[in-house]
């Protein structure tokens, strides 16, 4: 029985707050329960104006952060080096005696560098593979006598053109009489760099070819007898074949075409605008030509402003 009676006891005390809680509520500017309320309020304002406050500088903070990631400049930067993808083609990119990167790119590379502040890293690359090579990061440009053909300039960040240039026929120099114009060609096999502008005039012109890995190995294959002839850059050309040089029984006749040299980055990269700004100083200065004259390639200059 005293348990019942405290049961009952328990019930209506609980019943009794349960009422006042509920006037409270519906009477605003009465009693504790409504400053309550207010203070609540009042906390749920400053939490969600702390909270927008917040949200605001993290919007800020996370749109600076994208704008930094969207640079190729800052990336550069950030890493302390700019990756230059290339291959072995001289006078552009080649080996000196002490296994140093030299050449009219190689040198313009180093100094573009220098003036963003980082190092300069060589990485000798597939050339049939540089889109992909940069589109992956591993490299930060191509820049090795680079045509600028449709195919790179949708898939790459240009620089303006800073070089003219064409592609040329090399044949044995005992038989360049018997090839001197485009007609005279559809009997020869070609050895032509894979995915190059050379390879391009070689299906242009509906030509038989064997790809091979460099420019280089292509003038080797002339060279060897393996191949009947080989397109390859006129740069190239001027500087790797005829007398004073290593292929003295080799020689260029037919001129294919005329393009221009430019260099690549990823696509929407700051880079490109950066490196037309220093070619447009250097160019002012001189110190552009005399690079080129060091190198032999001053003719094919193109201007800069």
């Amino acid at each position: 029985m005293k348990k019942l009676i405290a049961l009952s006891l328990t019930m209506m005390l609980s019943f009794s707050i349960a009422a006042c809680g509920s006037n409270a509520d519906d009477k605003p500017g009465s009693g504790s329960g409504t400053g309550s309320a207010k203070e609540e309020d009042t906390a749920s304002d400053a939490d969600a104006s702390s909270g927008a406050g917040d949200t605001q500088s993290s919007t800020d903070a996370e749109g600076q952060a994208g704008s930094d990631a969207d640079s190729d400049a800052a990336y550069v930067k950030d890493k302390g080096t700019l990756v230059v993808g290339i291959t072995d083609f001289e006078p552009m990119d080649y080996k000196d005696a002490d296994g140093s990167w030299i050449g009219f790119d190689a040198d313009m590379a180093a100094a573009f560098a220098e003036s963003l502040g980082v190092a300069v890293e060589f990485v000798e690359i597939d050339w049939d593979n540089k889109i992909l090579e940069l589109d992956a990061n591993n490299i930060d440009c191509v820049w090795n006598g680079m045509t600028l053909t449709d195919e790179v300039k949708s898939s790459m960040e240009c620089s303006n053109a800073y070089c003219n240039n064409a592609q040329v026929v090399i044949v044995p120099s005992d038989k360049a009489d018997l090839y001197q114009d485009v007609e005279s060609l559809s009997e020869l096999n070609f050895a032509v760099e894979a995915g190059s502008a050379g390879e391009a005039q070689a299906q242009a012109h509906n030509l038989s070819y064997t790809p091979v890995k460099q420019q280089s190995g292509a003038l080797m294959e002339v060279n060897a007898g393996t191949s009947d002839a080989a397109i390859i850059d006129s740069l190239m050309a001027a500087a790797m074949v005829g007398e004073g040089t290593g292929y003295e029984n080799l020689t260029y006749t037919v001129g294919l075409n005329n393009e221009e040299y430019g260099v690549g980055f990823r696509k929407g990269s700051d880079l490109a605008a950066a490196l037309n700004e220093f070619f447009a100083a250097a160019y002012a200065d001189g110190s552009m030509k005399e690079c080129a004259e060091k190198y032999g390639v001053q003719a094919a200059l193109a201007e800069q402003n």
